[in-house]
Formats: C-alpha cells, structure tokens, sequence
C-alpha cells in the first residue's frame, strides 16, 4: 500500500488536491493522511473544517511515497510554515514531493525545484531565497513532472493527479479513461 501525506495550511485550496487525494484512497487504496502545523484543526479557502491526521513535526518519512504541498495565501505570507528540511529529506530519501499553486513556492524556496523542469501560477511566483530554477520553470497551464517532482498551477488539479500517478508509477488504461473523462468537459463547452 502506497503511504501520501498532503500537508495543509490555514485557507487551503480545497480543490487543488481533492481529485488526488480522492482517487488515491478510493480507487488506487492509498493511505492517504493529513498534516497541518501543530496538528491543529484548519478551514479551507471554501469553508471546510479539516481536523488533520498529523502534524508537520510528526511526518516520519520512512515508508512514505508521497508528499504533497497543498496551495493556499498562507504561503505568501510570513505565517508560512517552513518545509525546507522535510522537503529536501523527502527529495533525499526518493520521496515523490509534489506542490500546486502557492505549494510550489515552499519547494522553490526548499531547492527542490532547482534541477527539476517545473512550473507554478507564474515564474514570478517562485523569485525566492533559495530558488535557482528560473532557467528549467515551463510557462504551461498544466502540472509539470520531472524525476520525482510534481508542480502545477492552481488550475490544473487534474494534470497535478495524473502527473503524480505517473511519477508513483500508477498508470496504464484506467487512469487513461479516467483523464479522458475529465477532460471531455472541456471538449463539449460551447
């Protein structure tokens, strides 16, 4: 069974990584959990009262496949938890880190995004201490992967959960159908 930790933050983007988190658990039988700082319970951007597994002093790295920074304002504020350490050790240990939207500036600021082609709301978003990517940042609207690396925009949660499978080597005809059905949405718009 694979293990996924999402950490969340006070006003987190609820629809960046519920498709993800959905489908990991229901579909593919991940076990899915929550951090948040001190473990606290916390309220999404759309009003959702969340009361988290963990909290982000308590992630234990071993035996965990994925780790997933969820969007939200809170990460362009000085409130921002700092991930730095976890993320490096993840990227270390062979973990599968993944950040959409305001996510993926705690990567830049961690330097996982430094040697990896990446992307985020904009290039702007990640000029940051610690980043040194600009010349691997993709100017895409959808999420970007590379050697075990997952970014995407707030827009894309449906790239950010296939780019993600991919990257945990989860693939093949059933995840096909299931992208081909989300993206026939945009398909049929007049």
């Amino acid at each position: 069974m694979k293990r996924a930790i999402t950490i969340l933050t006070e006003g987190f983007s609820d629809w960046e990584t519920a498709l993800l988190n959905a489908s990991a658990r229901c579909y593919y039988h991940f076990d899915v959990r929550y951090a948040a700082p001190g473990g606290k319970p916390l309220t999404s951007a759309g009003g959702l009262m969340v009361t988290p597994h963990l909290a982000i002093d308590a992630i234990e790295l071993e035996s965990l496949d994925l780790l997933v920074v969820c969007g939200g304002t809170i990460w362009q504020t000085p409130e921002a938890p700092d991930l730095s350490d976890l993320l490096a050790a993840a990227r270390a240990r062979g973990v599968v880190v993944a950040g959409i939207c305001d996510g993926t500036r705690t990567l830049a600021q961690a330097g996982v995004l430094n040697e990896v082609r990446h992307t985020s709301n904009s290039a702007d978003n990640l000029a940051l201490p610690g980043y040194a990517g600009a010349a691997r940042y993709q100017d895409v609207p959808h999420a970007v992967g590379d050697q075990g690396v997952v970014t995407a925009p707030g827009t894309a949660p449906v790239s950010f959960m296939a780019e993600i499978l991919t990257a945990l080597d989860i693939g093949g005809a059933d995840l096909d159908a299931y992208l081909a059905m989300h993206a026939a949405e945009h398909r049929s718009r007049r």
